[in-house]
């Protein structure tokens, strides 16, 4: 049980959460939500015991398992080694040994240490660590032959993973985990939620992958109106729950206000008359139904729409017999693909397999190795890189840099786009140079709105965005009547709006025509 008591935290002058009250029991798995700069992070900074709230307390059980963003303190160790360091009595014990038994001679008190040390090895299983780690990293998709080199030969993503696997090993009480399906393949978040599900201790997990947190959650701790709401159910029972609570209200002030009128009228025609009495119980009703107050929700939804304004030709994009990669050497050949006007194809397939490869290729800014790339008749792409930190130059504000990509918009064009995506007044103001990496992905996407493109190409769109924006991007995409190919990681769009699939394996591509069904048909054929 992690449970919570009058914890309160501010940054400067602005209130993240006040007063909080709640706890988190074993059996039940708890999705930790809120809009980008709720306080998510700093919340599960609390539970962890990284940061201390301003006021209150957190009391959580011995053993807590906690995904680490900083992968920089284990490069030096072996693969095998960060895993087994996730239970930290076990690896303790395991140092100290070593440290013992390398020593040229042994006193007495070595030999009843050692004994000491042996007997922590076996209650923690020291001796089947190796294996059980294994394990973990090969369901992470980490391949053996990497499992006795240092962490620092793997690339990024798969660090993640190593770190993911870190603590989850050891047998935790509870599992603090801050977005662990960042940089994590389809596959690899499918066993995930299947390790999540069958974990019988406490989980707080944040996530912006809506399909994720309604697979595996049974609750939802909502981080809103300064204070954190606890829903039963996944993510979108939540947003049922909470939309139905604020509707009751909401209905039920407006009979108060109806109500009330209605005697404020009464009060105002008889309340000096012989019916005065009655005006004045009446006065008293009135302020028994004062309405309720309610408070003004953090949540703020973007609202994404693509148009073009003129239509591509029938016939999209011919791909044919194409291999691509980097200075004539192949990641991948052979792939065959027709896009038709109105398709939208997702791209899926693990972590550097070569789907950012494929999609630059696509777009011109990579030359093919063999085969050949051709765009249809009037068709105007418009392309969203993986890579966008230098999309944005420093130096202009938001407004002034969009403006300057499409004058001919006006500067109330502009403002209506910006407003959309949550640049209202003052923050389309702000200074490029400031922007966090959700903003830059909102202005990057203002921009794909603005030029009216009749053809996207969106390379992992849903990075740095919160789970309102990742709906309100799934929302776009679905109702855009252009073509859209995109690369993504995020079951839910891909099942949602993919009606064509391209899975990128490593030397290979397989195109599904039937989308994700068919995907999931044949990869159950397989087995």
């Amino acid at each position: 049980m992690i449970t919570v008591t009058n914890v309160t935290k501010r940054f400067g002058g602005r209130t993240l959460f006040e007063d909080v009250q709640t706890s988190f029991a074993p059996g039940h798995r708890y999705g930790l939500t809120g809009p980008n700069g709720a306080g998510k992070s700093t919340f599960m900074k609390i539970l962890i015991g990284d940061l201390d709230p301003d006021e209150g307390s957190v009391r959580r059980p011995k053993r807590v398992g906690v995904l680490r963003q900083d992968h920089t303190i284990f490069d030096h160790m072996r693969v095998l080694d960060v895993v087994i360091s996730g239970n930290g009595r076990l690896w303790e014990a395991m140092q100290e040994k070593d440290v013992i038994l390398a020593r040229p001679e042994h006193t007495d008190e070595d030999g009843e240490r050692l004994g000491e040390l042996e007997c922590v090895v076996a209650e923690e299983d020291g001796y089947s660590a190796e294996a059980d780690a294994a394990v973990l990293l090969e369901g992470l998709g980490i391949e053996q032959e990497f499992h006795e080199k240092p962490l620092h030969v793997l690339k990024g993503g798969f660090k993640v993973r190593v770190l993911l696997a870190q603590a989850l090993f050891g047998r935790p009480h509870a599992l603090l985990l801050d977005e662990p399906t960042n940089e994590l393949d389809i596959e690899s978040i499918a066993w995930l939620e299947e390790f999540m599900k069958a974990f019988d201790g406490v989980l707080v997990v944040i996530s912006h992958d809506r399909h994720f947190l309604n697979s595996v959650c049974t609750h939802i701790a909502d981080i809103d109106y300064q204070t954190i709401i606890q829903y039963t159910g996944s993510y979108d029972d939540m947003v049922r729950q909470k939309a139905l609570i604020r509707s009751q209200v909401e209905q039920s002030n407006a009979k108060k206000l109806e109500k009330i009128k209605q005697l404020q009228d009464f009060v105002s025609k008889f309340g000096a008359g012989t019916r005065s009495s009655q005006a004045a119980s009446r006065k008293k009703e009135i302020e028994r139904l004062r309405p309720d107050e309610i408070k003004r929700s953090n949540i703020a939804r973007p609202y994404i729409r693509f148009e073009f304004e003129r239509t591509s030709g029938r016939d999209v994009l011919a791909v044919h017999k194409l291999a691509a990669g980097y200075e004539g050497n192949p990641i991948f050949s052979g792939l065959h693909l027709e896009v038709q006007r109105g398709d939208k194809v997702g791209i899926i397939g693990k972590n550097g397999v070569g789907k950012t490869t494929l999609v630059r290729t696509l777009v011109g800014e990579l030359k093919p190795v063999k085969g050949n790339v051709q765009w249809g008749h009037e068709t105007h792409v418009g392309y969203f890189p993986q890579e966008h930190e230098g999309q944005i130059p420093p130096g202009w504000s938001v407004f002034n840099w969009m403006f300057e990509q499409k004058p001919e918009a006006g500067k109330e064009g502009v403002r209506q786009v910006l407003g959309r995506m949550l640049f209202s007044g003052e923050d389309g103001d702000k200074p490029t140079a400031t922007l966090s990496g959700g903003e830059r992905v909102r202005t990057l996407l203002a921009r794909l709105m603005l030029l009216k493109f009749n053809t996207l190409v969106l390379d992992e769109p849903t990075n740095h965005m919160d789970l309102e924006a990742i709906s309100a991007l799934r929302d776009g995409i679905q109702e855009y009547k252009g073509t859209c190919i995109f690369v993504t990681h995020d079951r839910d769009l891909v099942e949602t709006v993919a009606n064509k699939l391209v899975l990128v394996e490593p030397g290979r591509v397989e195109v599904f025509p039937g989308g994700f069904p068919e995907y999931l048909r044949a990869k159950q054929a397989r087995k």
